[in-house]
């Protein structure tokens, strides 16, 4: 007996160490610190994943000399973002968070999760940046027919039926839709092959093709 509760001692311990900052809290501390304590005006936040993040890697002069934030971590999922989103987003005061996120859900990066939870954390961090006056822009899932990673879990079945959801849901809030997907498509659900470099993540003609695109956007948001 003695044993066992040792044994359930040391699992709940390492259960402990290895989740500890699930959602990746540390990776933006000292630059949001820093913001804050400069008192640099932050005008939009990018809040996303591998997709967001390797934006400013792969065009960073989208980025210079604007009041732009990226606080896009590789590989997460909404319910991480979620987690993050007071201290990466709302901290930062800015008017505009532009939302790109769930393909890492459908992937099943942290686990299985259904359509319907996908959206609900999407819909946890549009309330939330709406009650502190962050006007959200949700962005559409970018097109995907399958994942390099992980085969075999029909994205180009889930996101366009995510996509619907998101949809409507920005309809009924007032919020803004940023239909990527639409403008991105093969005719197949996948990304258009000269704007991806494995069927998922851009390239730099990629992301060229989409600045215009979240900039107008970014515009009607500031604008309502």
């Amino acid at each position: 007996m003695k044993s066992f509760i040792t044994c359930l001692f040391l699992l709940s311990f390492c259960t402990i160490i290895i989740g500890q900052d699930w959602a990746n809290l540390e990776k933006y501390q000292a630059k949001n610190a820093e913001l804050m304590k400069k008192g640099t005006k932050t005008q939009v936040v990018f809040m996303g994943n591998s997709i967001t993040e390797g934006w400013e890697q792969t065009n960073p002069s989208f980025f210079e000399n604007k009041p732009y934030a990226n606080r896009g971590i590789s590989g997460q999922t909404t319910p991480q973002m979620l987690l993050r989103f007071r201290q990466d987003v709302v901290a930062l005061n800015p008017e505009v968070v532009v939302i790109l996120a769930g393909t890492n859900d459908i992937a099943g990066n942290t686990g299985p999760s259904t359509l319907e939870e996908i959206l609900g954390n999407l819909k946890g961090m549009a309330e939330i940046a709406s009650a502190n006056g962050i006007e959200p822009v949700l962005c559409s899932v970018l097109p995907a027919f399958d994942y390099p990673w992980k085969p075999g879990m029909e994205p180009n079945i889930k996101i366009p039926k995510l996509n619907t959801m998101i949809e409507a849901y920005c309809k009924e809030k007032n919020y803004l839709y940023l239909n990527y997907f639409a403008a991105m498509d093969d005719g197949k659900n996948g990304l258009r092959e000269e704007l991806t470099y494995d069927g998922v993540h851009l390239t730099e003609k990629g992301y060229q093709f989409i600045e215009p695109m979240v900039e107008m956007a970014i515009k009607m948001a500031l604008n309502k």
